[in-house]
C-alpha cells in the first residue's frame, strides 16, 4: 500500500496534527509516458500555510480531503518515458505521497554528482534561488550598501545574508534567540545581528545596529519587524517583500502603521515577490549558487526529520522556530 497525507480541516491560527489526516492508496503504475516516483526528501516551507487558507493567492489552495504537496526529491523507480531514466532523480512540486505517478511536465533532474540532493531542496532550491532573486531583482544591492535581513537564520535569510557579503555590503540579521544570532555571525558572516525577543524597542535597535541607514531590508517576517525596519531606511531605499511568517497564522487581519509617508518621504520602492514570478531566470540563479557554494563562499544548514509520517510535525515545528536552517524530511 502506498501512504499518503491529506488535508483534514483548514486551520484556525497555527495547524496542529489535527489538520492532517493519514490514508493509504493502493500503489500506483507508470503507465505509457509515465513515471513512478518514489519520495526520497519532501521540504516543509512556511509558505504552505497560506495554502490551506479558502481564498485567492498567488497559487491555489489546497482542498480538503486532498493530499499536500511541496517541494520533493524523488526516484524514479519506473519509466515508460523516454526523457527520464530508472535510477535517476528529479525535484519537483509533488503530493505527499511516498509514491506517486508522473508524466514528467514540471520535473527537473538533479545530479548527486555536483551537489547533495537535500541541497537542490535549500541551497541550490527554491530557498537558495528566491534569497537569490529577491536581492537581484528587487534589493539591486550595490557595494558598501546596508543590508538588513530578517529571519536571517532560516533558509532564504541565511543565503540572503551571504550573498550580501559576497556583493561587498555590511549585513545585519534579525533572528529570535541568542544562539541564532550567534550562528549568523560565526557561520554566515553577518557583521552583526539583532535578537527580536529580548530587544524592547525594535526601532532604536535596527537604528543602533545600522548607523548609516538601512539601504535594502529583506523582510521574511512582515509585521512589527517591517515597521521598525521602514523607520530606519535610506532615501531611495528597497524593501523585498518575500515572507510574514509573523501574520500567517493570525486569525483577524492585523493593522499597523501607516506606510504612505515614510514611502514617500525617502522614496522608498517596497515590492512583494514570489519566486515563480521568475521561472525564467531559475537557471542562471542555480548556475550562480553552485558555484559560490563551489568556492565555499556560500555555506547552509539544514534540519533534517526522519520519516514520512513527521512530515505534519516537522512544518508545526517551522512555526515555533525548531529549525535551523532548512526543514527536511527524509522518507
Amino acid at each position: 500500500m502506498n501512504k499518503i497525507i491529506l488535508l483534514k480541516n483548514r486551520p484556525t491560527g497555527k495547524p496542529t496534527l489535527s489538520d492532517f489526516e493519514f490514508s493509504e492508496e493502493e500503489r500506483p503504475k507508470a503507465k505509457e509516458g509515465e513515471l513512478l516516483l518514489k519520495a526520497k526528501y519532501v521540504s516543509v516551507d512556511p509558505y504552505l500555510r497560506g495554502r490551506m487558507r479558502d481564498e485567492k493567492s498567488y497559487i491555489e489552495p489546497f482542498k480538503v480531503g486532498e493530499p499536500l504537496e511541496s517541494g520533493i526529491i524523488a526516484e524514479v523507480v519506473e519509466s515508460n518515458n523516454r526523457n527520464f531514466k530508472r535510477g535517476e532523480f528529479v525535484n519537483g512540486t509533488l503530493k505527499w505521497k511516498q509514491f506517486q505517478t508522473s508524466n514528467g511536465n514540471g520535473l527537473n533532474k538533479v545530479d548527486r554528482e555536483k551537489a547533495p540532493l537535500k541541497a537542490y531542496l535549500g541551497v541550490l532550491g527554491l530557498t537558495g534561488i528566491t534569497a537569490y532573486l529577491g536581492l537581484d531583482k528587487i534589493g539591486k544591492l550595490k557595494k558598501g550598501e546596508t543590508l538588513l535581513v530578517s529571519g536571517a537564520a532560516g533558509a532564504v535569510g541565511s543565503v540572503a545574508g551571504q550573498i550580501g557579503k559576497i556583493k561587498g555590503c555590511t549585513v545585519i540579521g534579525i533572528a529570535g534567540t541568542d544562539e541564532k544570532t550567534d550562528r549568523i555571525q560565526e557561520k554566515f558572516g553577518f557583521d552583526g545581528t539583532i535578537n527580536y525577543k529580548t530587544s524592547k524597542d525594535m526601532k532604536t535597535a535596527i537604528k543602533e545596529a545600522c548607523p548609516n541607514g538601512v539601504d535594502v531590508y529583506y523582510d521574511n517576517v512582515g509585521g512589527e519587524t517591517l515597521d521598525a525596519a521602514l523607520a530606519n531606511m535610506n532615501k531611495f531605499g528597497r524593501v523585498i517583500n518575500c515572507g510574514a511568517i509573523s501574520l500567517y497564522n493570525e486569525t483577524k487581519t492585523p493593522t499597523g502603521p501607516r506606510v504612505e509617508s515614510t514611502l514617500i518621504k525617502n522614496s522608498i520602492l517596497m515590492q512583494g515577490f514570489t519566486v515563480r514570478d521568475y521561472i525564467k531566470d531559475f537557471g542562471p540563479a542555480q548556475n550562480q549558487l553552485a558555484k559560490w557554494m563551489e568556492a565555499d563562499k556560500i555555506s547552509y544548514l539544514e534540519t533534517v526529520v526522519e520519516g514520512f509520517d513527521n512530515i505534519p510535525q516537522a512544518f508545526i515545528d517551522l512555526f515555533e522556530g525548531k529549525n535551523k536552517g532548512k526543514m527536511i524530511v527524509i522518507v
